[in-house]
């Protein structure tokens, strides 16, 4: 049979994550505990809402999605993530009450990038932060709904991160080098990702992060990684390969779609209830104590 050439990214991501084997150790474990600890917050499992932007309403409901996931967020405990969106709806996220990191776009507008930050933390935000992997697009710098995409250098990164008190978060690092810089500028987390496939042979998340976490020890960031994010089982491996959480992405949206706060909530706890069953099952009580001793590459 002829070898087909794959460079979708997506693909050559599930492919890595499929190829991941899990070993069990039943004696002496006991049912885990999925809670985790994010700068300084108690939050009840490392499963956590993509960044997702400008989501409507769906099937004629009054909320748009990006408020639906967050009230799920918010009664589920976990930390919330949302993208690209004007400050008017990041009001109506933070009036839901999740506790929500606004990532922003690193648009060509700086003022546009300050105001947005600067907004988000007047209005309650628990992080802020911004998603470098949208700086650039087939034609040079990348535009995004009409927006005007940036150049964001280590100077302005720095400066951000200078003018909050909030956690700053950088999404979109795939190498051990600009793990280390974003460590180096401030940021106390990163999100290991590709973006839904953007980088043509991109190396999937799961495969940098046990360099990547090796390169960061020592330093206080966290490691957060999402990109095929799909069950319990895709997150324990993440965090088996050295995450400190995982975001679940499009896998969530059907849920979303069909049942809003009801079907997110129900997808996100399924997801968490996996991922408690396989801690047990392979004999780790804490997510803190999940390492890669029960993970096999096949």
């Amino acid at each position: 049979m002829a070898y087909s050439r794959i460079s979708d990214a997506n693909e050559i991501t599930a492919r890595y994550m499929d190829s991941l084997y899990i070993k069990e150790r039943l004696i002496d474990s006991v049912v885990a505990d999925t809670s985790v600890e994010f700068f300084g917050e108690k939050f009840s499992s490392p499963v956590m809402t993509p960044a997702f932007s400008h989501l409507k309403e769906f099937n004629g409901r009054e909320l748009t999605g990006l408020e639906e996931y967050s009230i799920a967020a918010k009664n589920l405990n976990i930390l919330n993530f949302v993208g690209m969106m004007e400050n008017d709806m990041f009001k109506r996220i933070a009036d839901t009450g999740a506790k929500t990191v606004r990532i922003v776009k690193p648009y060509g507008d700086n003022e546009k990038v300050r105001d947005q930050m600067k907004f988000a933390e007047d209005c309650g935000a628990f992080g802020i932060g911004m998603d470098i992997d949208h700086i650039f697009g087939n034609d040079g710098l990348d535009v995004v709904i009409g927006e005007q995409m940036a150049v964001q250098t280590s100077d302005m990164i720095r400066s951000y991160i200078e003018s909050t008190k909030l956690p700053f978060v950088i999404k979109g690092v795939l190498s051990e080098e600009e793990a280390v810089k974003c460590a180096d500028l401030g940021a106390k987390a990163i999100i290991v990702s590709h973006h839904h496939g953007r980088l043509p042979y991109a190396v999937p998340p799961m495969m940098v992060l046990p360099s990547i976490r090796k390169a960061l020890e020592g330093r206080d960031v966290k490691i957060i990684v999402d990109c095929g994010i799909a069950s319990g089982s895709d997150v324990y491996k993440c965090l088996a390969l050295g995450a400190d959480a995982a975001a679940v992405g499009r896998s969530m949206l059907p849920s979303l779609e069909e049942g809003g706060v009801e079907g997110v909530s129900k997808f996100i706890k399924g997801v968490n209830d996996e991922l408690r069953f396989v801690m047990s099952c392979t004999g780790f009580s804490h997510v803190a104590d999940i390492d890669n001793r029960c993970i096999v590459k096949a």
